[in-house]
């Protein structure tokens, strides 16, 4: 039988394979994240001492580009999830289809409230 050869950069060829590609990568960086959340976890409950040592290491400069790239590459995962989710459920109001438009406004509607509502928190507006 004839297989031709393909390339491992196959996934280059169209946009939507690229974006799949990236989309499993994130992957890695939720789990990164994570790590990174229960380390920060285990630090705090491990007195003052641990904790300035996390802070340490999370401020060299590697910690932080690794968070930043993560960052970008959660909200790629976060957005392509959003836009899934019309695909994946159909919702049913009054025996009507809602459209897929408004599930997916109505979930990054529901991200912008809750990173507000953090955002607030966070710097102390509250």
């Amino acid at each position: 039988m004839y297989q031709p050869k393909v390339s491992r950069l196959w996934w280059l060829r169209r946009r939507s394979y690229l974006q799949f590609v990236l989309r499993e990568l994130s992957s890695l960086f939720v789990g990164w994240f994570v790590v990174f959340l229960l380390l920060l976890i285990r630090a705090v409950g491990q007195g003052e001492a641990e904790y300035q040592r996390f802070l340490d290491f999370a401020a060299n400069p590697l910690v932080i580009l690794l968070n930043l790239v993560a960052l970008a590459f959660l909200t790629l995962h976060a957005v392509t999830w959003f836009n899934l989710a019309p695909k994946a459920m159909v919702v049913k109001v009054r025996g009507q289809r809602v459209p897929p438009q408004m599930i997916a406004m109505s979930q990054f509607g529901g991200w912008a409230f809750v990173s507000l509502v953090l955002a607030v928190i966070l710097v102390g507006l509250l």
